[in-house]
């Protein structure tokens, strides 16, 4: 069985067209390239003369990486790549540009430092951006939802069986949505808010309900008649008080499940994802302080959940190792069956920093300390291509 975690040492340039050149692809892929802060590039290609604006020589560094990605993304894969504010505007040129305007799926805001960074002049920033993008918007497999953000404090009710609920109105509370714009939505039905049963068709002891808003304007239903009269158990019919006063409107069981999904937001707190902080953390926890500026596996665990539980996942900027740590924690939270391949070029570690006191010369050799532990400590192996 293909082990959840492999690792290839090289650049991603050289990497990615022998892997496309193996019929290699890949369902999820996520970067975290460079961010152009004013630090020398790891990656040095041959781009515009010596004295180019960095932004572009940024770029000119980019776009041969994102086209290879493309080569290698599946057809059902999503591509997401984390920047922060020196560059975002051009990637999301870029990608417009390499991946088409239509492929766009996101923007999302990503709080990784709740508090804000303090030192130095400006703003306390404290959000970097998650640009999303599609190979094949048709066949792409991403849901923009996601289990873990379910509260079930969200559904205070209890049924007689046990199961928990909440009540939504049937009636759409979106006024664009009205007799005018969707007039085959606005059609009367039944309901007996003594015995709470909801019907298409009259019956005994049942009151006709048409839909309107609070104010009396006339409204329109969520659900058509067909599906009405498919799931009347799953409705509910209430006494109401309002401008009309007391009057009977109908109400959707909205139950609470297994597998129940929400969909998600496009700003991911670090309460719900975890922040740099506790992403330093939870590597020091595993093989000591070797990075500074990891992600947490929060973020990538985020991303993976709106992808399939078998997907093959590609990270070619691996860093610190935590795509492949959040594959792993990922399969064993939920029996998924995801494998991730990770790149990372030789570079060598910054003198002084904890990786070079540590005897770690090049970045790779975090990357592979960390995937080697991940797989000792959370399970699924390990392996290293050439």
């Amino acid at each position: 069985m293909e082990p959840w975690n492999t690792f290839v040492e090289g650049d991603n340039l050289d990497v990615l067209p022998r892997l496309a050149a193996e019929g290699r692809r890949f369902d999820v892929v996520y970067l975290d390239p460079p961010y152009n802060t004013g630090n020398p590039f790891a990656y040095r290609d041959k781009v515009a003369g010596r004295h180019a604006d960095r932004h572009e020589v940024w770029a000119a560094t980019m776009r041969p990486r994102l086209h290879a990605v493309r080569e290698v993304t599946s057809e059902r894969g999503a591509v997401f790549v984390s920047i922060d504010d020196h560059e975002v505007a051009r990637l999301r040129l870029l990608m417009d540009d390499v991946f088409g305007e239509d492929a766009f799926l996101a923007q999302i805001v990503v709080n990784l430092n709740a508090k804000g960074r303090q030192l130095g002049g400006g703003f306390a920033t404290s959000h970097e951006y998650l640009l999303v993008y599609a190979r094949t918007p048709s066949a792409c497999a991403l849901d923009p939802s996601s289990p873990s953000t379910v509260d079930p404090a969200d559904f205070p009710l209890t049924a007689a069986d046990g199961r928990r609920h909440r009540r939504l109105p049937l009636r759409n509370t979106n006024k664009k949505f009205n007799p005018v714009t969707a007039p085959t939505m606005h059609f009367a039905i039944w309901g007996s808010p003594e015995t709470g049963r909801v019907s298409v068709d009259p019956f005994d002891g049942g009151s006709e309900i048409k839909p309107v808003f609070g104010d009396g304007a006339p409204a329109v239903w969520r659900w058509s008649a067909a599906l009405i009269a498919e799931r009347p158990d799953d409705l509910v019919c209430r006494w109401v008080n309002g401008a009309l006063g007391r009057r009977p409107d109908v109400f959707q069981l909205d139950w609470l499940h297994e597998g129940r999904r929400k969909k998600l937001r496009t700003i991911w707190l670090a309460s719900e994802i975890g922040s740099t902080d506790t992403a330093v953390a939870e590597l020091k926890a595993l093989v000591g302080h070797l990075f500074e500026s990891p992600k947490p596996t929060g973020l990538l665990r985020r991303i993976l959940e709106t992808m399939p539980a078998d997907a093959q996942v590609l990270d070619p900027f691996a860093g610190s190792g935590t795509t492949g740590h959040a594959v792993a924690l990922q399969n064993a939270a939920d029996g998924g069956r995801r494998t991730c391949l990770s790149i990372n070029s030789p570079e060598p570690t910054r003198e002084g920093s904890n990786a070079d006191l540590a005897g770690l010369a090049r970045v790779s050799d975090v990357t592979r300390i960390r995937l080697r532990a991940v797989a000792e400590r959370v399970g699924g192996g390990f392996a290293e291509l050439p």
